[in-house]
């Protein structure tokens, strides 16, 4: 075979190639196009994926909060006046009971089951102590108590010739209503700061331990009140 019978054969193929490069860089060939609307649709897909779990996130976050550490109560009533007043919201601690026992003075939660709701009060027995309330005197253990966080409350009353708590036997401890005046067990003697107008120990009994749902450590609301609470232990 003579050399030149294949030179048309390598001419078919460089134009052939030729051609493909040709159609490669052509302008004027349909180039494909992502479609509009399905890029954002995607691109919207993908935010609200980001959004759900934001979302999912922060639910978490909340629930663990006012689960395990923090969570809200709002004050209803005049039993804790002068001190704490009525739709003040406070913040309890959940937490601090986990690690320590609750003390005097500390401002506590707890459920009352027989109301079906919670109160707000200070612990002012703990267990084992010998309590008693006369007047505006509280003994524990036969001494009588200071209580700063009442001190200017009391003064004003007994300037105006009055007695800042009650007078009867149910402002009294004993009374008719609890007779053993030992705090027991696992249980504490909690009084409202407005002792006068007060639904506590001296008319529930005392709280079990288990029913105290946490301390109340701050006043977040109304905003011009906000502070942390002071526990007189």
């Amino acid at each position: 075979m003579e050399p030149n019978d294949k030179l048309p054969q390598q001419h078919d193929e460089h134009t052939e190639a030729a051609e493909r490069e040709n159609q490669d860089h052509n302008p004027d060939q349909p180039v494909s196009i992502p479609n509009e609307k399905e890029a954002k649709q995607k691109k919207a897909y993908h935010e609200i994926v980001e959004w759900i779990k934001a979302i999912s996130i922060a639910v978490l976050l909340v629930f663990v909060v006012r689960t395990f550490l923090f969570s809200p109560f709002i004050v209803d009533g005049a039993s804790m006046e002068p001190n704490f007043h009525t739709k003040e919201r406070v913040i309890v601690n959940l937490l601090v009971y986990r690690f320590s026992e609750p003390s005097y003075g500390d401002v506590v939660v707890f459920d009352v089951p027989e109301e079906g709701r919670r109160f707000i009060k200070r612990i002012i027995g703990v267990p084992g102590d010998t309590i008693e309330v006369h007047g505006d005197d509280v003994y524990i253990n036969g001494e009588v108590i200071q209580e700063p966080y009442l001190a200017e409350a009391i003064a004003q009353s007994h300037a105006n010739g009055e007695t800042y708590n009650g007078v009867g036997d149910y402002f009294s401890f004993p009374n008719d209503y609890y007779q053993e005046n030992i705090v027991p067990e696992d249980h504490y003697f909690v009084m409202g700061d407005n002792r006068g107008d007060s639904k506590d120990s001296r008319a529930i009994g005392y709280v079990s331990e288990d029913e105290i749902i946490g301390r109340a450590d701050v006043v977040m609301w109304p905003l011009n009140k906000v502070k942390l609470i002071k526990h007189y232990n």
